[in-house]
């Protein structure tokens, strides 16, 4: 597999990128990082970058990530949202647990609203499922189906007894 070549291969996969909790607020529209590529107070933000950022970028593709290198004297995290809110986040000799931590708990979804999110898109009617609780009592409901057999009698061609020659009347 080519995509499996490289350094560390491990961040390409999908496995790997759903493992995130990094989940941001709906009202995040644009997430900054601004770091050096030189330095010790710079590099939890170095390793947040390769580690985490393609994480959130799978996780929520509706926020524009951004990274901005070799700007800053000290880095730092830089959130838009779209009630105009700036966040600023200093994350200046952090390591990146304690970047990671940080952001979980000021800006992401809780993981009560990820499980309570994930059950709402599981219990999403499907129009093939039938039966209680969904749209459908019975697949004979659906138009171009058969109907019940109780309410309409199959055609006998399509009766057991008839088609494999049993006929008792």
């Amino acid at each position: 597999m080519p995509f499996m070549k490289g350094k560390f291969p491990l961040r390409r996969t999908l496995k790997y990128l759903e493992s995130s909790n990094l989940v941001l607020k709906e009202r995040v529209k644009i997430f900054a990082l601004h770091y050096n590529i030189v330095g010790n107070h710079h590099q939890g933000a170095k390793e947040f970058a390769y580690w985490n950022i393609p994480q959130i970028q799978f996780k929520n593709p509706e926020v524009q990530v951004i990274t901005f290198k070799n700007l800053t004297p000290t880095p730092f995290i830089r959130m838009f949202c779209e009630d105009g809110e700036d966040i600023l986040v200093d994350v200046d000799s952090k390591s990146r647990t304690e970047i990671t931590d940080h952001i979980k708990k000021i800006i992401c979804k809780s993981d009560e609203t990820l499980a309570k999110e994930a059950l709402e898109r599981q219990s999403l009617n499907n129009p093939g499922n039938f039966g209680w609780g969904c749209d459908r009592q019975c697949l004979c409901e659906i138009p171009g189906q058969v109907p019940c057999p109780g309410v309409v009698p199959l055609p006998k061609v399509m009766r057991g007894k008839y088609k494999y020659g049993e006929v008792f009347d």
